[in-house]
């Protein structure tokens, strides 16, 4: 398995897909790479030299990727919290910062559904089920 950018990437793939595999590389960037670097778009990454692995590493050098990426993200979220932006509040909320809606959507951020104040459909059958066998 070549190791570039401290990451592995799969071996059976091509060159174009396997790159996307590191942090911060999609389609167009991995394109990109493969012809600033002369590589054949259909050679697989276990075919890869060590010298064209060398090549990549050099071009990648230009970008952020994987770590660095990683940190710059995380750097201006916190920022965005630290001078209490609007974005940031959302951030710190844990609410989307990005203008949707969450009256009726925004279930992965805002987690699952809890009834407050009064009880589900399934509890309240149950209830009258408890009630009518006491009876």
């Amino acid at each position: 398995m070549p190791r570039i950018a401290g990451h592995d990437i799969p071996d059976n793939k091509k060159i174009n897909y396997s790159l996307r595999s590191i942090f911060g590389i999609g389609p167009h960037l991995a394109e990109e790479i493969v012809a600033k670097c002369k590589l054949n778009p259909d050679k697989r990454a276990k075919d890869l030299s060590g010298e064209e692995i060398n090549r990549i590493q050099a071009v990648l050098d230009d970008y952020l990727v994987e770590g660095d990426l990683r940190r710059e993200i995380n750097d201006n979220i916190t920022r965005l919290k630290r001078i209490q932006s609007y974005r940031g509040m959302r951030h710190n909320a844990g609410l989307p910062a990005r203008g949707q809606r969450t009256r009726s959507n925004a279930r992965t951020k805002r987690g699952a559904r809890r009834t407050i104040g009064s009880i589900t459909k399934e509890a309240a059958s149950k209830m009258e089920e408890a009630k009518s066998a006491k009876k």
